[in-house]
């Protein structure tokens, strides 16, 4: 005899038959992971990551959905690290005299360690134009044990540069800048003043290129052609003109920020920074 009891319990045994058959029925393959522009790694031994399960499939693998991890850096190159040079120059236009403030942070990218250091200066091939007032370390001690040659300076280490190590080093100087003569080089000479304007080229103390088993990479320098070598370095250089009888105009190596009469210059990954001023 049926009874509402009877008839619900029934009712519920039919609904569950059916969904045991609706689950049974869900296909066993996974539907096919749709291709991502990243394709596999080159490296057989970089699996792809995935949370997706991939389908066999008869025609083209599925691409994993993650890229592949990124190598990692040597570590004889520090991770955005190279020479950073910070100049403050005061340039008296009428009276060609520069003083400038320059802090050099110099790190070693070689893997070996350096046992000196070598500072190209260039203004100090010419007679009685650069003045050293001082060289220090970057926390203000000085510098007494160096030698000077022509167009160089050489400072010996007390303990050797290891690789991914850096220092500072401190210059005061100034330059009384000279009007080479073009008959007596042979040539235009792109430093020093003419009648029309001032060329700052190759104006400060810099670094040369350090290569691994080599050493310092300089050349002497000839009568004609280039000579030096320079590492591409960061650059901050803030310059003043103190004497203002005329409006005076720069011409550098990167757009300047003009503030309080001075103008600031940064310049990222650069070789040299070079500037002229004229009426």
């Amino acid at each position: 005899m049926n009874t509402p009891a009877s008839i619900l319990l029934f009712t519920l045994f039919v609904l569950l038959l059916t969904a045991c058959v609706e689950q049974t029925s869900i296909p066993t393959s996974p539907n096919p992971v749709t291709a991502s522009a990243t394709p596999f790694p080159s490296d057989p031994t970089l699996a792809p990551v995935t949370d997706e399960p991939i389908a066999k499939s008869t025609t083209a693998p599925a691409t994993a959905t993650a890229s592949p991890p990124s190598p990692t850096p040597s570590p004889t190159q520090p991770i955005n690290e190279i020479p950073h040079y910070e100049l403050t120059a005061e340039l008296d236009y009428y009276q060609h005299r520069l003083s400038v403030e320059e802090r050099i942070t110099y790190p070693n990218n070689s893997s070996e360690p350096i046992p000196d250091l070598v500072l190209i200066v260039e203004p100090a091939r010419y007679p009685g134009v650069f003045q050293l007032n001082r060289i220090a370390w970057g926390d203000g001690e000085a510098i007494p044990d160096y030698t000077r040659e022509i167009g160089s300076l050489h400072i010996p280490l007390e303990q050797p540069l290891g690789p991914d190590e850096s220092l500072e080093l401190i210059i005061s100087y100034d330059l009384f800048l000279p009007s080479p003569s073009p008959s007596y080089y042979g040539r235009p000479v792109p430093f020093g003043y003419s009648s029309r304007q001032t060329n700052l080229v190759d104006w400060y103390p810099f670094i040369p290129p350090y290569v691994t088993g080599q050493g310092w990479l300089l050349h002497d320098a000839g009568s004609f052609g280039e000579h030096l070598v320079y590492e591409s370095a960061d650059f901050e250089v803030n310059i003043h003109l103190s004497d203002s009888q005329t409006p005076l105009v720069i011409a550098a190596s990167a757009p300047a920020r003009v503030a309080d009469g001075w103008h600031h210059y940064k310049m990222e990954a650069a070789r040299n920074f070079v500037w002229s001023v004229s009426e």
